[in-house]
Formats: C-alpha cells, structure tokens, sequence
C-alpha cells in the first residue's frame, strides 16, 4: 500500500489544487524506515537506524544480518525509569515527579489460560457487590506507600510520563515518545489498563476483578455514572465539571460551550457522531487507529478517528473548568488522577474489539515497527515488566473480556443537514489560513475517475496542522455543507473533528504542534449524493482554541 505522503507528493506534483494545495517542500516528509521510502531521507539518518538495526531485529526476534526488513526497522523503543526525565507540565500544575521509581525489568509473559477470565461490565450495570469491591480495591492501592509503583498516584504519573515528554526515544536524544496521537493509543492504553485492573485484583485477592466501562456510546450510559460522584468514595474526585453531573447527558461533541441539544436531540447526535467515526471514519486501519509513528519519527503525526472524537471531547467534558487547566480528566498530565479515566479507557478499549467485527478493511497493523514497539510498566507484584505491541492483540490472552452490550450507533447514519452546494459560503482562495473565530471554506478538486477502481477510500487530508500544546483546540469538518445552519452535529456532511488534549512536550510551555488530520469521505460521499461531483466543498468551523492550517487535498487510500 502506498504512504499517504507518497501519495499526495504524486497528486500535487502532477495536478495540484491552487486554492487547497500547498509547497511540497513545506511539508516535512517523516523518515519511513523501509528502503523503498528511504531514498529521500537523509544519509546520516538512514545509517543511524540501520546501525540500530541490530537491537530492534533482536527484539523481533530476527536475524538483522540475514532479514532485510528487519535490518532497516525502527520501531521505538522505551529506555528504562533511570532514563525518564522531568515531565514539561503546564502554568499552574503543582510540581510532581512523574517518573516510575527504578528497577530491573523482566519479560512479559501472558497469564496462564487457566487464570479466571476477567468479565468488564458496563458501569451502569454494576451491582452492589461488585461496587463494593471496586470501592475497597482503589482505597487499598491509594494507601499504598508513595514508593511503591502500585500506588494510585504513581499509576496516575505512569500517564504523566509517556504523554508529557519524559522520556526520550532510544538512539534519538531529544526525540521524545508520545502515545497519544499516533497508532500507539490503543495499544499503549490496553497495556496501562490490563497492569492497573490486576493490581486492584491482588489487593482484593480476586483474579477474577475486573475494571467497569463507562458505556457513553449508548443512552443507557450517557451521563457520569452515579457511584463516580459519592463524596465519601474512593471513586470520587472533586475536580470535574459541576455541570456536568449526573443526570446531564454526556456531549461527545464537546467544544467548551454548553450545547444547544438537550435530551432526545443530544442522544441522537451522540449516535449519529458514533457512527460516523467508528464506520464512515474508521473505514481503514489509519483511520482509525492513527498514523505511523516508527523510531526518529517526531510525535504527534496524527490520531484515528475515535482518538480524536469522542475520546478527547470525553475527557474535556469532565475536566474541571474552576481548575487552571481543567484538571483532572480536561489535561493529560493529570487525566488518570480521576478513577473515571479508568472507565473511560476501558470503553475506548472495548470499542477497539468492537470495530475489528464491523468487517472491510478494519484489521490490525502487521508493520514490525508497530508490533515490535516497547513499553514499561510495573505489574501487580510491583515488579517492572517490558511489553510489546504485538502482546495486546488478543484480550483473551490477557484473560479478560467485555459484557455484551448492544452498540445503537451502528443504525445511526447521520442524515443530510441541507440541499445544494455550498452557495451560501465564502470559498477562501490561499492557504495557510487561521481558524479562530471564522470558518475556512475551500473548493477541493477529487482524484481523477480514472485512477479510482471504487475499491479504495476516499480520504480528505487537512494538512500541516499547528496548535498550541497547552491549550484545548478543536475544529469541525463538514463537506458540501449548505449553508451555515447546516454545520451541526448529527448530518451527513459532517466529516469529523481535529481535538487537542492539552498537553506539552518539546520546547514547553506554549510550544506548537504540527499534526495531520485523516478523514474517510466514502461513505459521506454516498450519503450526500455527490459521487459524481469532481470537487466538494470543505469548510473548517474553529470551535475551541486556535489552529493554522496549511492546506488540504484528497487521496485515495486502498
């Protein structure tokens, strides 16, 4: 399959857009670590990872002397504790050492198939006995020692660490690792959930414990469960919104304004966002699982659909807004200081599984740099274990599953939000343009009908992304929206959203990201009834925050 850069370098070069397309050489071209993509990267470069070659094809197991591929591969790979570093925390955090106390590490190994199969049920179903077991099993692991790894705040710093630019890349001093943004966040996170769920298990002495799901993907679950909000709770945290408590219906389209929707109208927004970015959105495995992120990489080269929304939106929505920076859940170096980061995880987990049923294309990665890629994190015995990408695949062998719940969504296709062409909207001329307080609208010209077998996605790429790290930045796509009341939650030209998650890393405070946004329009197309228009019209709405955006064009993506 061919790289999305590779791509769009061969469209632009050949039939660029004049009011969508931008210079080539303005877009940095990120280092591919197969030959084939290696001859425009830079010599130096390329020799330093295939001298690294030897320890990441150890670490896939293969001969490196004798295995081209694994020779020239780079997945990252995580230094150990002794090598984390001072996390870039934002104006007004308290200061805190994110980095995990420093051990030995072991392997992991899976757990013994005869180990009880850990059931994850929806929050909202939970019983007392089971409430009362969660319950105990955070307050033992919050009086835990500060020391120990298995406390509740060293687990909250474990977050800190991989998402707040402690650590470094191996061979690549000052590259730093993120795991949000790219095709790292759900493994990453499988991993993170699976250690915290068995710790509580073995303060309980109950292997079969399991962690709750907060099932906001259905009305059932759409609001803050109710034993998160008891006061005198283990589960409590007092840094969430106050408006946001139950029974107020969870926004997943969140943009720091109360909105317009209520009640029935929300809830069938809610489904209609679902399933545009589980089906529509997540046509492809980048799409949504996010982009190739391999050693040398910078962070951040763009997140999968369900990243971006409803996860982000999530999270900002039950921060706290009376804190500096809506902390707990509404900033990622504290997010997991709320037990509900937990459950919001565990549901962001579940939907993982969910959509590798929906059929097409929705597969794993099998790159090595994807399956070969380590972390560290300390397990219920407080012992240190490295993990691997490719250990996450199959939640069965990790003794765990998810009650059956019923996913709504999937008949929820949006519905057309108006008529026409856009007449009504302002076509902006030049790139790079600002979003802030005005909507960006632009024609952009479709790849040719005779380069399209109906087998590829469609896919609109909204380039050369920069935001500022610490702030909550958000901005909606529509395609072939008709006017400005149509550019609402819920309709089919809604194409989907670009969400920032404060958080810092390189240059601190206020330092810019640069990112990618990758939306599948297949279905959207269809929906709208524009298959036979050779160009659409795309309008960017700023919703929260401030972005720059330096072009956008559309390729197709087999």
């Amino acid at each position: 399959m061919a790289s999305f850069s590779s791509l769009l370098l061969s469209i632009s070069s050949v039939n660029p857009s004049p009011a969508c397309s931008f210079p080539v050489h303005n877009h940095p071209r990120k280092l591919s670590c197969r030959a084939s993509a290696d001859d425009h990267a830079s010599p130096g470069r390329r020799n330093l990872l295939i001298g690294l070659g030897g320890l990441y094809g150890a670490t896939a197991g293969t001969n490196h002397s004798t295995n081209r591929d694994a020779a020239v591969a780079a997945p990252i790979q995580t230094p150990l504790p002794s090598q984390c570093g001072p996390a870039d925390l934002p104006s007004g955090a308290n200061p805190v050492n994110c980095c995990p106390p420093v051990s030995t590490s072991i392997d992991f190994k899976f757990p013994s198939s005869s180990t009880p199969l850990r059931v994850r049920r929806a929050a909202h179903l939970v019983d007392a006995e089971y409430l009362a077991k969660y319950t105990k099993a955070v307050h033992l692991m919050k009086d835990l020692p500060e020391s120990d790894p298995r406390n509740f705040t060293q687990q909250a710093n474990a977050h800190c660490a991989y998402c707040d630019g402690s650590y470094d890349q191996v061979g690549f001093p000052g590259v730093e690792i993120q795991v949000h943004n790219s095709w790292f966040f759900y493994p990453w996170h499988r991993f993170y959930l699976y250690f915290h769920e068995r710790i509580l298990g073995k303060l309980l002495g109950d292997e079969s414990f399991a962690l709750p799901f907060w099932n906001w993907d259905s009305p059932a679950g759409m609001q803050i469960p109710s034993f998160y909000t008891d006061t005198s709770s283990s589960l409590y945290d007092p840094r969430r919104d106050p408006s946001h408590q139950p029974p107020v219906i969870v926004d997943l389209d969140f943009s720091l304004n109360t909105s317009t929707d209520t009640g029935q109208a929300l809830i069938d927004d809610n489904l209609k966002l679902m399933y545009r970015q589980m089906i529509t959105n997540g046509s492809t495995t980048e799409l949504f699982m996010g982009a190739k992120y391999s050693a040398g990489d910078q962070p951040d080269p763009g997140a999968g659909s369900v990243e971006n929304v409803p996860h982000g939106t999530v999270h900002i929505w039950t921060g706290d807004p009376r804190q500096p920076n809506r902390e707990d859940m509404g900033i990622l170096y504290s997010s997991s200081r709320d037990p509900i980061f937990f459950a919001h995880h565990s549901n962001i987990d579940r939907l993982w599984d969910v959509w590798k049923t929906l059929g097409g294309n929705r597969k794993n990665y099998t790159d090595s740099d994807w399956l070969n890629a380590s972390f560290y994190f300390y397990d219920e015995n407080a012992k240190l274990v490295k993990v691997k990408v490719s250990d996450t695949l199959d939640a069965r062998k990790l003794r765990y599953t998810y009650e059956n719940v019923d996913n709504p969504w999937i008949n929820a296709k949006p519905t057309r939000g108006g008529t026409g062409k856009a007449a009504e909207l302002k076509i902006v001329s030049t790139f790079p343009v600002t979003l802030s307080k005005s909507n960006a609208v632009a024609s952009v010209k479709r790849p040719a009908r005779s380069g399209r077998s109906g087998n590829e996605e469609e896919v609109l790429l909204v380039q050369g992304i920069e935001f500022q790290r610490d702030s909550f930045t958000k901005f909606d796509v529509y395609v072939n929206a008709s006017s400005e009341e149509a550019l609402r939650p819920g309709v089919s030209e809604r194409a989907g959203s670009f969400v920032h998650v404060p958080h810092l890393h390189g240059k601190g405070k206020g330092a810019t990201g640069k990112t990618t946004l990758k939306l599948g329009i297949t279905g959207l197309i269809s929906e709208i009834g524009a298959s036979e228009d050779d160009r659409l019209v795309v309008t960017l709405v700023p919703r929260s925050g401030k972005a720059t955006v330096a072009g956008i064009s559309i390729v197709l993506s087999s």
